[in-house]
């Protein structure tokens, strides 16, 4: 099979198209043909050897959508069912999803029935799974002002989607770091855009929720900006950085009488999964990716991902 093999941390060029043996199924474990595949911001940290439980080489990827090809499981897990997986410690304990086939752990893998086309299957699981905990996390009612921490990432595009289709009156806010991106968060359905500068919202306005993306980094800001009694799901750490600093005091620096909760993919369901994607269909979300590769092409699909005009998900296709 083709897989993208990394030997050693660096740059995108590191990531080589070679031609692999199919993994060989085993009890407890099933072969999958991946048809799709998410790129995350979190490969990118581990392809620069930046998640230190990573030993290389290996074969990245902590997503991907397709069918079970061979299977340790015939009653859960026939041969031919679509499925989703995500997490777990695929694409870092062992090897990963960009590959043509890759071998699952049985409780990894989430059967799901939709027919949405795979381009867009293949944009929803760890993107809009993470936004779509996190949106129930928040509780969100349809006069909210809600401020999403990092707007032009994958994951804050997708909370918009799956907010706007079921709350077009929601006011959703988006931030950047870069002035020039303000038309693609207005086009892509922001109400409004900030702008931050040094982890800074450059704004005294303040909001009932928030989404918080950029994690650690930007939190006590975030929280700045949230008025009594609201809510903060911390979610992403786009920010590079995963604990707080010293000086964050949850008594002074949380919102007064408010909340703060969290979501990450890991808390993931075969009830949950099936549940977003009824969502996506009930409510027409618009889940296409911004852009698509191939796996030949993934070197690019990664120089896309980390440059300044990445914009949205990104989705890597076999076929």
């Amino acid at each position: 099979m083709k897989a993208a093999v990394i030997e050693e941390a660096g740059g995108p060029e590191k990531l080589e198209i070679r031609d692999v043996a199919v993994p060989k199924v085993k009890e407890g474990w099933s072969l999958i043909r991946v048809i799709g595949r998410g790129i995350n911001h979190s490969e990118i940290f581990t392809r620069k050897g930046l998640s230190p439980s990573v030993q290389f080489p290996r074969i990245l990827g902590i997503e991907c959508v397709g069918v079970v090809a061979e299977t340790s499981d015939a009653q859960e897990l026939p041969v031919g069912t679509k499925v989703i997986s995500i997490m777990g410690e695929m694409g870092r304990a062992f090897d990963g999803s960009y590959a043509e086939y890759v071998l699952l752990p049985n409780e990894q893998i989430y059967p799901f029935e939709s027919d949405l086309p795979w381009e867009v299957i293949a944009a929803i699981p760890e993107t809009f799974y993470t936004a779509f905990g996190s949106m129930k996390n928040l509780k969100i009612d349809a006069g909210d002002q809600i401020l999403v921490r990092g707007g032009t990432s994958g994951v804050g595009v997708a909370f918009l989607k799956l907010v706007k289709a079921e709350y077009p009156d929601a006011m959703v806010v988006g931030t950047t770091r870069d002035e020039a991106k303000r038309g693609q968060l207005l086009a892509a359905g922001f109400d409004e855009v900030l702008v931050e500068k040094d982890g800074i919202l450059q704004s005294d306005r303040t909001f009932r929720k928030a989404l918080e993306l950029i994690g650690p980094a930007t939190l006590k800001d975030t929280s700045r900006h949230i008025e009594e009694g609201g809510i903060v799901c911390s979610t992403g750490q786009l920010g590079g950085k995963w604990y707080m600093d010293d000086d964050f005091d949850p008594i002074m620096d949380l919102p007064r009488n408010g909340y703060l909760t969290s979501f990450y993919s890991g808390n993931v369901s075969k009830e949950r999964i099936q549940e977003m994607m009824d969502y996506v269909a009930r409510y027409h979300v618009d889940a296409a990716p911004e852009k698509v590769f191939r796996l030949e092409e993934i070197r690019e699909a990664h120089e896309y991902l980390e440059g300044s005009r990445s914009f949205g998900k990104v989705v890597v296709m076999s076929e």
